[in-house]
């Protein structure tokens, strides 16, 4: 089935080529059909890239998506030209009064700051309180899950010695929870963050369930009883050559920056990375897009607030 998306986003056309169908709002109105409601933060400065991850594995599924990005408003994005971003993307003023089946929040270069000291937390925070009641599931990635966990059950972050940075393997913990059904009793996923949090805390917490881990890096996965509120530390939607894009990027502004670790073949560079996360990227999305799809009510008129257990929520 198709994915319905703003028609001026430039990913309409990298999508084409991938033969993952789109449709727009035209053609949208004419199908009698209950699809999926899915907004996206996109908090990441240049959004065009993310824009087509996301979707290219928001769209393998048998399921019709409604899809919407929004953007913060409080902090002009450089990166992407204003009229695009205008035309193509909501503010929290456009979706305040709307409901959706999923919510997913992308990462964001900001983690080294303190939560309170980020100049649009305050802004986050309008997005989280809405989510509470406005949204059935939401997927924090990266940042947003390091966010997600500190403002829902106060839990803390931590500045590694050195940034993790590479393709990592994770061991599940739950093995049929339905977000892993189809999963080996292992997989990996990219990883390029200079933070991490606070495991103990996480395992003290009645109401998370961690559903994946290593010895080495931690917690990857993490969800709420009822997967109304999910957390991954970590990139699925990462293409083949992000990390390679991101080295470069940094090594060409001087930044302290190594290669990222298990991804050239014989750590060379002029080797083609290896791909070995791409299937489980498509599985992840695909569970989740089937248990919200089995999950919601039909009518978002009767979605039930979601329950925050932090006992600071409340006093931001």
């Amino acid at each position: 089935m198709p994915i319905k998306i703003a028609d001026g986003l430039d990913a309409i056309t990298e999508l084409k080529k991938e033969g993952i169908v789109t449709i727009g709002e035209e053609r949208a109105r004419t199908q009698d059909i209950r699809p999926l409601k899915i907004l996206i933060l996109n908090l990441m400065p240049i959004k065009k890239p993310t824009e087509v991850q996301l979707l290219r594995l928001l769209g393998d599924t048998p399921l019709q998506l409604d899809v919407d990005f929004a953007r913060i408003a409080s902090r002009e994005t450089t990166h992407t030209d204003k009229s695009y971003l205008d035309e193509n993307y909501l503010t929290f003023e456009d979706i305040k009064d709307r409901k959706y089946d999923g919510f997913i929040i992308t990462g964001a270069p900001v983690e080294k700051i303190p939560y309170e000291e980020v100049d649009y937390w305050p802004e986050m925070l309008q997005y989280f309180n809405w989510a509470d009641t406005h949204v059935f599931s939401t997927l924090h990635f990266c940042w947003a899950a390091q966010a997600g966990l500190y403002r829902d059950y106060g839990v803390e972050k931590r500045i590694l010695p050195r940034k993790l940075f590479g393709i990592y393997q994770y061991n599940l913990t739950l093995a049929y929870h339905p977000l892993l059904r189809g999963f080996d009793d292992r997989y990996f996923i990219p990883q390029s963050r200079h933070t991490s949090i606070d495991d103990r805390k996480v395992d003290s917490v009645p109401e998370l369930t961690v559903l994946s881990r290593s010895e080495e890096n931690g917690i990857n996965i993490i969800s709420d009883k009822e997967s109304r509120r999910i957390f991954v530390l970590g990139h699925f939607e990462y293409d083949l050559r992000t990390l390679e894009w991101e080295y470069k990027r940094d090594r060409e502004k001087g930044l302290p920056i190594r290669l990222p670790e298990n991804y050239y073949p014989y750590d060379d560079p002029q080797e083609k990375p290896r791909f070995v996360w791409c299937s489980y990227a498509h599985l992840f999305y695909h569970n989740w897009l089937n248990f919200v799809y089995q999950e919601t009510p039909y009518s978002l008129d009767n979605l039930m607030p979601f329950n925050v257990h932090n006992p600071l929520h409340g006093k931001e």
